[in-house]
């Protein structure tokens, strides 16, 4: 923990530096670095929690790698017969109802678990502010693209990091 706040001291002890060049180039190295960085470490905190709910109440389910989803997606090609009968003794009704069951469908509790990862106050405010600082920048007729956007990438590799730090911790 203490490396990841000397890191974030670090951070902005340099941002600060900037104030000795001109106040304009402090105002949009802040606002872009700090938005940027809350903005990852909301993301990945919202999504580490809803991954140690999901484990935690155990409700996952064995789901088959990202390459054998877009090559066989309704699981054509599986090795398992459905049944191993001849097939005139074959119930295709029941066979096709098995099937239809499968088949996740949208609901509202899919939509419900979606949404409680974007609609979380960690997501919400991040943009928030990274709208908002935007947008008082321009207001104000201080804001220089030329600064801004190299600030967002800072915050966003700095966000990464203390991302991945923290979860390294929690996981110990």
């Amino acid at each position: 923990m203490k490396k990841i706040i000397s890191i974030i001291a670090v951070a902005e002890g340099l941002v600060l530096v900037t104030a000795i060049y001109s106040k304009a180039l402090f105002a949009n190295v802040q606002v872009a670095s700090l938005s940027s960085f809350l903005v990852i470490v909301g993301a990945s905190f919202v999504y580490k929690c809803m991954v140690d709910a999901k484990v935690s109440s155990e409700s996952y389910e064995q789901e088959r790698d990202l390459l054998d989803e877009i090559e066989d997606p309704h699981e054509l090609y599986e090795e398992s017969s459905i049944n191993n009968a001849p097939v005139e003794e074959l119930n295709l009704k029941e066979i096709v109802k098995e099937e239809k069951a499968k088949i996740k469908t949208f609901s509202l509790k899919s939509m419900k678990h979606g949404a409680r990862g974007s609609v979380s106050a960690f997501r919400i405010v991040p943009y928030v502010f990274l709208i908002l600082g935007f947008i008082a920048l321009k207001n104000n007729e201080v804001l220089e693209l030329k600064f801004y956007l190299p600030a967002l990438l800072v915050g966003i590799v700095l966000g990464s990091f203390v991302s991945s730090k923290i979860s390294s911790l929690s996981s110990k």
